[in-house]
């Protein structure tokens, strides 16, 4: 009954701040390229808000798992007073509030913060990827919310693309009947189109189509790192950040498309499907609900030679990404230790952990972990996690483009931990985020430091938008240096700024390079800890 009141008001609340931003609006008109739309101008904020604006037809019936297409163009005047319906999926991650109308395939919408005045023009654009694993998330919750970062003089876009089986499903019929030979991506493909309606479209809100920087979280940064790969998006674009994660091995890396296809076909053979012609004919209800059944976390993403021509690291060795500013980082303990001990954190069981886990070079791996007192020990699990769930592969990321290109990249580790929650009823989620206590409950150790997720609120200046927490003053000085390094990147390429603390760019092959600590006192620090990630790098590559 509880979480069902906790709804209600919930809702109420929502219903309340849109009608009182309606309320401080009137109506503002903007031709595109295929119609005007109209969105409310917020006299008290100063911003121009654009919610629920179609970037491509909708992926349904004969488009559903092929690549996004244009638009057509309409008639009159579309109203995008508010946002559009979500990707179909789950409740995954307990972190997730939604201010989507709904959910539904027809879920190609993108939202858009200005403050450009009538006169203005050729203003920075940051265009946001939600993470959620491409399983779930929205383009519509509070962390992503652009107007804080509008505020800055920034246009902000945020756009939905497919998740879980409707966005990565792979299979030879669909490879078959795709004219570049293909099949899977789709999500990712959605963000390419959005970013080619950004390129074509954001003059219209004096944004500047050739100072686009893209950015994201977990998947949202993988979704970048594969954009900036990829020869489909990498000119579209001048900037770059990602928030903990790149397709990079181990985590969500794509694979080689044959794999996929048989993933695929298994998929369809265990569900008593016969063809991909079947599978389209069925709801979105009865997908979603074999889909759910199957228990699968998704399906990968794919080489495909078509969004992507070849694995993310060959791609930047290679220097063929998009060569532009990176900024890049991960968080002090992106996943509890309790996820490589797999039980209790121990001395023993983390000795036994990782013999299992590196029979040849446990003893490698033990010194660079150090676990000899209990603080130590708390460390070493974590630390390990994180690498083996995360942070390893965006270090990647990150050496790959400091050493492939002569752009300057910044590297950042966010340590700021939170503060308590307000409601005793929920406890944190392994995303970061919240979940309602009970039996189906993730039962976190108490924080040592910022986990998976937790700086989004912060970087994009959306604090008071998210009611989880009890914030602080410190919190609101963190979230104002963070937001500051972001917004500054995004206008010039370079965090560095006013009253901040000094940010070098790393440097090709260089041994120890800086990096930002960001909390309450941020500080650049040369890093001391890389032979973690050396360690892991030849793991992986042998």
């Amino acid at each position: 009954m509880k979480k069902l009141q906790l709804g209600v008001v919930t809702l109420f609340c929502a219903m309340l701040n849109l009608h009182a931003q309606q309320d401080n609006a009137f109506p503002v008109q903007v031709l595109l390229e295929n119609g005007v739309i109209e969105g409310l101008y917020d006299t008290h904020s100063g911003i121009q808000k654009y919610f629920g604006v179609p970037f491509a037809k909708p992926p349904v019936g004969e488009l559903r798992w092929k690549a996004p297409q244009p638009l057509e163009p309409w008639e009159g005047v579309k109203e995008t007073k508010e946002f559009g319906p979500r990707p179909v999926q789950a409740m995954v991650f307990g972190d997730m509030k939604s201010r989507s109308n709904g959910l539904s395939e027809d879920c190609l919408y993108l939202n858009v913060w200005t403050p450009a005045k009538r006169s203005d023009k050729n203003l920075p654009v940051l265009v946001y990827f939600y993470g959620g694993g491409n399983v779930a998330g929205d383009a519509s919750e509070y962390r992503y919310d652009g107007e804080s970062m509008a505020k800055k003089g920034i246009v902000v876009v945020t756009t939905n693309y497919r998740l879980n089986i409707f966005g990565n499903l792979a299979h030879p019929e669909l490879t078959a009947e795709a004219p570049y030979k293909a099949s899977g991506n789709y999500g990712q493909l959605d963000q390419n189109m959005a970013l080619q309606w950004v390129q074509q479209n954001i003059t219209a809100f004096g944004g500047d189509p050739n100072q686009v920087t893209i950015a994201g979280e977990s998947a949202g940064s993988i979704g970048v790192s594969v954009q900036m790969a990829s020869p489909l998006s990498k000119d579209l674009i001048a900037g770059a950040i990602g928030e903990s994660g790149a397709a990079i091995p181990p985590t969500m890396a794509p694979i080689p498309l044959a794999e996929a296809e048989k993933q695929g076909a298994q998929f369809l053979k265990d569900a008593g499907i016969a063809n991909i012609d079947e599978l389209r004919k069925l709801s979105t209800r009865e997908i979603y609900e074999i889909y759910n059944e199957s228990q699968k976390f998704g399906f990968p993403m794919v080489i495909d030679g078509y969004l992507l021509p070849k694995p993310l690291p060959e791609i930047f060795a290679s220097e063929e990404q998009a060569q532009v500013p990176l900024l890049v980082g991960w968080n002090s303990t992106e996943i509890p230790g309790m996820a490589f001990t797999q039980g209790p954190i121990t001395k023993e069981g983390f000795v036994q952990k990782v013999k299992e886990a590196y029979p040849e070079n446990y003893a490698a791996v033990l010194e660079l972990y150090p676990h000899s007192t209990a603080d130590e020990l708390q460390w070493a699990a974590t630390n390990l996690a994180s690498d083996r769930f995360i942070s390893y592969s965006t270090w990647k990321w990150f050496d790959l483009h400091r050493n492939h290109s002569e752009q300057p990249v910044y590297r950042y580790l966010y340590s700021k931990i939170r503060p308590p929650l307000r409601d005793n009823n929920l406890v944190s989620g392994l995303a970061g985020g919240t979940a309602e206590k009970g039996s189906d409950a993730i039962q976190m150790p108490e924080a040592i430091g910022a986990p998976h997720a937790a700086e989004i609120e912060y970087a994009m200046g959306n604090l008071h938008l998210v009611d989880d927490y009890a914030w602080t003053a410190e919190d609101y000085k963190t979230s104002e240096t963070m937001q500051q390094f972001f917004a500054n990147f995004i206008k010039s390429g370079n965090p560095n700024g006013e009253d901040l603390p000094n940010w070098d760019a790393a440097q090709a092959k260089e041994e120890a390079p800086p990096v930002m600590i960001i909390n309450t006192e941020s500080k650049q620090t040369k890093v001391v800890n890389d032979a973690r990630y050396e360690f892991l790098d030849k793991s992986y590559n042998n």
